[in-house]
């Protein structure tokens, strides 16, 4: 196993991720700017549950084209427009919506959320980077 996911005793729990991520390999995989937006359909789903599951779907392919899988992932980091705590919910319920589709690990590697006005498209309602390491 190259990444050892944990929260250390004494850190803010719980949360639907670990704190901290161990990883050792020599092959580093960024997965940078995906969207919500189907690439067989380019369709877009216009609520932040959809959008969320959408992008953890993309970061899945793209992990794959590396020959990685969420398994590998040592960080995630979400950033959200208009972002409010009242919008836990609904990301969380994307996140759901794919877990186990993806081999999602629960908790979540650990991962940032953080709140922008717009991205680069007024409909796109959250972006997601990854980082993976591979042996």
């Amino acid at each position: 196993m190259t990444v050892q996911l944990l929260s250390p005793e004494g850190m803010l729990q719980p949360v639907p991720y670990s704190h901290v991520s161990v990883a050792t390999g020599s092959r580093h995989v960024h997965v940078a700017g995906q969207i919500g937006r189907d690439p067989d359909t380019d369709q877009m789903a216009d609520d932040l549950a959809g959008q969320v599951a959408q992008a953890l779907r993309n970061t899945a392919r793209g992990l794959a084209g590396a020959g990685a899988t969420f398994a590998d992932v040592v960080r995630l980091r979400f950033f959200v427009t208009q972002w409010s705590p009242e919008k836990m919910g609904d990301f969380m319920t994307g996140v759901e919506l794919v877990a186990r589709e993806l081999g999602l690990p629960q908790p979540m590697p650990p991962a940032s959320l953080i709140g922008v006005d717009i991205l680069f498209e007024a409909d796109v309602l959250v972006e997601l980077e990854a980082y993976a390491v591979l042996t």
